[in-house]
């Protein structure tokens, strides 16, 4: 197999042209005119996404906190760990302490970058950053209007269960549920910091 850094320019596609299809409060949909790799033409139809994080809450006891949010497109409620998109000019961590403050109440004295996972790629180009925190203190959730969700916590093994039996399907939830996983078994590795200070919670979207 070849590495992913090998040059792949046979199956580039190369930008010609642009048109903004929507711009709603939280969607930028654009339509690309393209030219394929054989020369031909080709569009392409996807939302632009300024990026966002999730946060695998651990607390001192091994278990992780999560959410149960309802999510109109899917028309149900979904258990998924804390995440949301970043705001204009908002670094990585910074989004990650303000969403885990906002969301759950919880603060962290730790936190480590784990990776990065991009859920649709064929119809967006957004990145999720996935953080770890640890040595977590609860205090006062400071939810957007308009945000309702609740916030539990399960020990590792249950959301592992609920991810195979098909309870857990949200994309990110299932791959820091793997990352968890590798972790735990210390197959993977994480590098640990002291939390910078957080700033203030400003404005989030959904």
């Amino acid at each position: 197999m070849n590495h992913p850094q090998d040059d792949h320019s046979h199956l580039r596609e190369t930008a010609v042209s642009r048109t903004e299809l929507l711009r709603g409060n939280f969607l930028h949909v654009v339509r690309d005119h393209v030219r394929m790799p054989d020369g031909g033409a080709a569009t392409r139809e996807f939302v632009l996404h300024p990026g966002a994080v999730m946060v695998v809450g651990l607390l001192d006891d091994g278990r992780v906190v999560l959410e149960r949010q309802y999510r109109y497109p899917m028309q149900t409620v979904m258990v998924e760990f804390p995440a949301g998109k970043l705001d204009a000019g908002e670094g990585s961590l910074a989004c990650a302490q303000r969403e885990l403050l906002e969301e759950t109440g919880y603060s962290a004295r730790e936190w480590a970058f784990a990776g990065r996972l991009a859920p649709t790629i064929a119809y967006s180009d957004e990145v999720i950053d996935i953080w770890f925190a640890r040595g977590l203190t609860l205090g006062e959730r400071r939810l957007d209007d308009g945000e309702f969700l609740d916030v539990f916590t399960a020990t590792p093994a249950e959301l592992h269960a609920w991810c195979f039996s098909g309870e857990v399907i949200d994309s990110k939830t299932l791959v820091g549920s793997m990352w968890l996983q590798n972790v735990q078994r210390g197959e993977w590795s994480l590098t640990w910091n002291a939390a910078p200070p957080v700033a203030d919670a400003g404005e989030s979207a959904p």
